[in-house]
């Protein structure tokens, strides 16, 4: 065996085991509860993309844990209407600002770019007809929604 087979079958499964595995939004959009009138809903995720799978950092919606960035998963928090600052930590910190108004739907997708150490995941905003598009592809990684989808998790 030489030595790129043994390198692709050892870290194979560490790429694939670190992607999302839950279940694509169109197999759960039945599930997903409607968003009340006084509340805004944003969906955060991030592409399949190998690269970089392994860093995966907390995502925080002004300042409370929500969820995290991985690769090929998208979850939602609705919030009440107002101002949102999004960040994500890896050697840097990087930072997104927007207003959420009621009713509306947000998308945030998280970006992976290279850093010093390791990589850096930027979360960017995208118009409304990319996020739709994106997040068919991705897997669902939020709570059991069951349990609610609030963001209610402290920062760590």
């Amino acid at each position: 065996m030489n030595v790129n087979r043994l390198c692709v079958s050892l870290l194979l499964p560490l790429v694939l085991a670190a992607c999302a595995t839950g279940p694509k939004l169109s197999e759960m959009k039945s599930s997903i509860p409607t968003l009340s009138p006084e509340q805004g809903r944003i969906y955060f995720y991030r592409s399949g993309s190998a690269f970089g799978a392994a860093v995966q950092p907390s995502i925080l919606l002004n300042g409370t844990v929500v969820g995290e960035s991985k690769p090929g998963g998208f979850f939602f928090v609705d919030q009440a209407a107002g101002n949102k600052e999004v960040s994500t930590s890896t050697e840097v910190e990087k930072k997104l600002s927007f207003t959420l108004d009621p009713g509306q739907t947000r998308y945030v997708r998280t970006v992976i770019g290279l850093g010093f150490f390791v990589g850096r995941v930027y979360p960017e905003l995208v118009d409304d007809a990319t996020g739709e598009r994106e997040l068919q592809e991705a897997s669902y990684i939020g709570p059991p929604l069951s349990q609610g989808v609030k963001a209610d998790r402290k920062a760590e």
